[in-house]
C-alpha cells in the first residue's frame, strides 16, 4: 500500500471567557429519516407486508398513536424529552424548517465526509471511495493541544477507517470488526472483542451490530474519558434496505435508550458533567414520495437529501424543536463542532460556517 501525504494544514482556534464546553460527543445514526423523527411511525408502511415483517400488531402496539406527537416520543422517548427540553431540534419540513445534504449524491461516504469536514468533494462519489483526502474536524481537534490524544470514533461500518482517514488522522478509527484494546487489551476489551467477532452477522464483515460499537464507545467513555467522541450507528439504515420497518424503528427506539445511557452517565461524571454538548445527525435521508422508496436513497430518490439534527449542552441554548421557516446544511456541522470547543475550523479546503442560531447569544 502506498504511504499517504501528510497534508499541512493551519490551526487557528480562539478561547471565548463564556466557554464552557470542554467535551462533546458526537452521535449518527445511518439514514434515519426526518419523518419518522418529528411525525412518528409511518401507517402506511407499517400496514404494508412488504415491510411489516408480518407484524404490525407489535409495530401498532408499540409505536402507534393518533397523536403523531405521541407516536414520535414512543420512538425517542430521551429525544422528545431531555432533548427536546434542554437543547434544540432542527429538521422539521412541515414547518419550513429545512435541513439538507450539500452533496449531489444522497448517500453515506459523501454525507459523512461532509459532517466531517464542512465541505464537498465531488470526487468522493462512492462507498468504496480510498482514504479521504480532506482534513475533518475530529483530526483538526485532535491536533489541539488541549483536545491531543483526546480524540477518538467507534463506527459499526468498516469505511469509517477511509472516511476519517485514520492512518493520516492520526487517532484510534474503531470500525466494524476492529480490535479495541490495542496491545494490552483490558478483560472488558477481551470480552467486547470475543462477543463481537463470536455474534451473529447479518451485515457479514462489513459493518457488525450496533449493540457491539455502543458498548465498546461507552467503555472508552467510562475508561479512558476521551475529550472528542464520534459514535457511528448503522443498523436503522440496514434495516431500511432490507425493507425492515419493525427492525427499522427498533433499531432507532434502541439508539435513543444508548443515548439516554450515555448522557447520564455524562452528567454523574466530574469530568464531563455540565461541560459536554452532544450533537446527532445523519449521513442522508430516504426517499418518501411513494411508500416503496423509504427503503432507499441516493441522487435518484426524491426527499433523500432531507436531514435532520439535534444538539445539547453548555453553548447550546434551550429552544427545544425550532418550528421558523429556515435553510441549513449537512456542510455547516464541522464548523458548529469546531465553535462549539472554542475553535475555528480551517483547513486547506473550503469549510462552510457554522449555525450561529445554534448558540446563545
Amino acid at each position: 500500500m502506498k504511504k499517504l501525504l501528510l497534508i499541512p494544514f493551519i490551526l487557528i482556534s480562539f478561547l471565548s471567557s463564556a466557554q464552557k464546553t470542554e467535551n462533546i460527543i458526537i452521535i449518527t445514526t445511518d439514514g434515519f429519516r426526518w419523518q419518522e423523527v418529528f411525525k412518528g411511525m409511518d401507517t402506511a408502511i407499517a400496514n404494508d407486508k412488504k415491510f411489516n415483517q408480518g407484524d404490525s400488531t407489535y409495530i401498532y402496539k408499540k409505536y402507534y398513536s393518533a397523536d403523531s406527537n405521541e407516536s414520535r416520543k414512543k420512538i425517542m422517548p430521551f429525544f422528545w424529552s431531555e432533548i427536546a427540553s434542554k437543547g434544540q431540534i432542527y429538521g422539521n419540513r412541515d414547518f419550513g424548517n429545512n435541513v439538507d445534504v450539500s452533496n449531489p449524491y444522497w448517500f453515506s461516504y459523501p454525507g459523512y465526509s461532509e459532517i466531517m469536514t464542512g465541505n464537498v468533494d465531488l470526487q468522493i462519489n462512492a462507498n468504496s471511495y480510498k482514504a479521504n483526502p480532506n482534513v475533518n474536524i475530529l483530526e483538526f481537534l485532535n491536533q489541539q493541544p488541549k483536545e491531543k490524544g483526546k480524540t477518538v470514533a467507534f463506527g459499526a461500518w468498516d469505511a469509517f477507517d477511509r472516511i476519517l482517514n485514520e492512518k493520516r488522522s492520526n487517532f484510534p478509527v474503531i470500525s466494524a470488526f476492529d480490535k479495541v484494546g490495542g496491545k494490552k487489551p483490558t478483560a472488558n476489551h477481551k470480552l467486547l472483542n470475543e462477543m463481537r467477532d463470536n455474534s451473529f452477522k447479518p451485515f457479514h464483515e462489513d459493518e457488525c451490530l450496533d449493540v457491539f460499537t455502543h458498548y465498546e464507545a461507552l467503555n472508552e467513555l467510562k475508561t479512558n474519558k476521551p475529550k472528542v467522541l464520534y459514535i457511528a450507528y448503522g443498523e436503522t439504515d440496514e434495516w431500511a434496505h432490507a425493507g425492515h420497518y419493525k427492525s427499522y424503528l427498533d433499531a432507532a427506539n434502541q439508539v435513543d435508550k444508548w443515548i439516554k445511557e450515555i448522557w447520564n452517565f455524562v452528567q454523574n461524571d466530574p469530568q464531563y458533567k455540565n461541560k459536554t454538548t452532544l450533537l446527532i445527525t445523519v449521513d442522508h435521508g430516504r426517499g418518501d414520495k411513494t411508500k416503496a422508496q423509504w427503503t432507499d436513497h441516493g441522487k435518484d430518490i426524491e426527499g433523500a437529501s432531507q436531514i435532520w439534527f439535534a444538539a445539547m449542552g453548555p453553548e447550546i441554548a434551550p429552544k427545544g424543536e425550532i418550528k421558523t421557516a429556515t435553510q441549513l446544511y449537512q456542510k455547516q456541522f464541522a464548523q458548529t463542532i469546531a465553535k462549539i470547543m472554542g475553535y475555528t475550523f480551517t483547513a486547506p479546503h473550503p469549510v462552510e460556517k457554522e449555525i450561529t442560531e445554534l448558540f446563545k447569544n
